[in-house]
């Protein structure tokens, strides 16, 4: 068996997405597979690429330049769909990539069950949303998509609890605050394959969350240092602007992130 760090680099080597969520499936099943036979496992040490290999389309572009469109309409309700294939593309090589990256610090072994399942439910949520989009007549790659995804992981690549502070506990769930909005759009558009799929990756994206909030916490408690406060700190230094209400609070609660963690940094707070 590879070891785990090298099963993370060869994820974030492969351009198409498919591949991409293909090999992450199949790399999460043999360590689970081991996990559960209670094989000892290595995670060895790997040399991941701070810019990821990417297909060829969808074209990136910067965040403002992205089309918007109605989600009233079919071509909306497509480019909703495509944003967030594209979400959780990313998502699949940030769970990956924190395995990789962080290889050299100390952790136990549930850190590496906790994010592997990630990316594997990551790799899930993809595939089912370009089933939605074929389904549509379109596909993954058809829109342009926002460029600014991997900033997270270029700004924090040395700094794993800067890592958890922005990826899971500040984009992941805001997530969990726009997600029921928009199975309510495709509720009314009386597409249920959608409402399934956007649905299972709510219910899911709850546990990526609290993972993140649980091993920030942890981090925390190593270095004796009072989570809200550095929590501030990191967000801060890394997230490029103010955390925007409404806030999904029976949700983040149940991540592990209460209201004094995100009402502060809002532009009001």
């Amino acid at each position: 068996m590879m070891p785990l760090a090298q099963m993370a680099e060869a994820v974030l080597r492969t351009a198409d997405g498919r591949e991409k969520t293909a090999r992450s499936r199949a790399f999460a099943e043999e360590w689970q597979t081991a996990r559960a036979a209670g094989r000892t496992l290595e995670i060895g040490e790997a040399s991941p690429p701070l810019h990821l290999a990417r297909p060829a389309r969808p074209e990136l572009l910067s965040p403002r330049d992205v089309p918007r469109r109605k989600p009233g309409t079919v071509e909306g309700r497509i480019a909703l769909l495509h944003a967030v294939a594209h979400i959780e593309l990313n998502a699949v090589d940030l769970h990956w990539d924190i395995i990789a990256r962080f290889a050299d610090v100390k952790m136990p072994l549930g850190f590496y069950d906790d994010w592997v399942k990630a990316a594997d439910e990551e790799s899930k949520h993809f595939n089912l949303m370009c089933d939605c989009l074929e389904v549509l007549g379109s596909h993954y790659g058809a829109l342009p998509a926002h460029a600014g995804m991997w900033r997270a992981a270029e700004d924090t690549a040395e700094d794993l609890m800067g890592r958890l502070a922005v990826v899971p506990m500040v984009l992941e769930a805001r997530g969990l605050d726009v997600t029921p909005g928009m199975i309510e759009i495709f509720r009314k558009a009386k597409a249920p394959q959608a409402v399934e799929a956007l649905e299972t990756i709510y219910a899911e994206e709850v546990a990526h969350v609290a993972y993140g909030s649980k091993w920030f916490h942890f981090l925390c408690g190593r270095h004796d240092e009072d989570p809200k406060e550095r929590f501030h700190a990191l967000v801060r230094r890394y997230f490029h602007g103010a955390l925007k209400p409404p806030f999904n609070e029976e949700k983040r609660a149940e991540a592990g992130i209460p209201p004094d963690f995100y009402w502060p940094l809002t532009a009001t707070g």
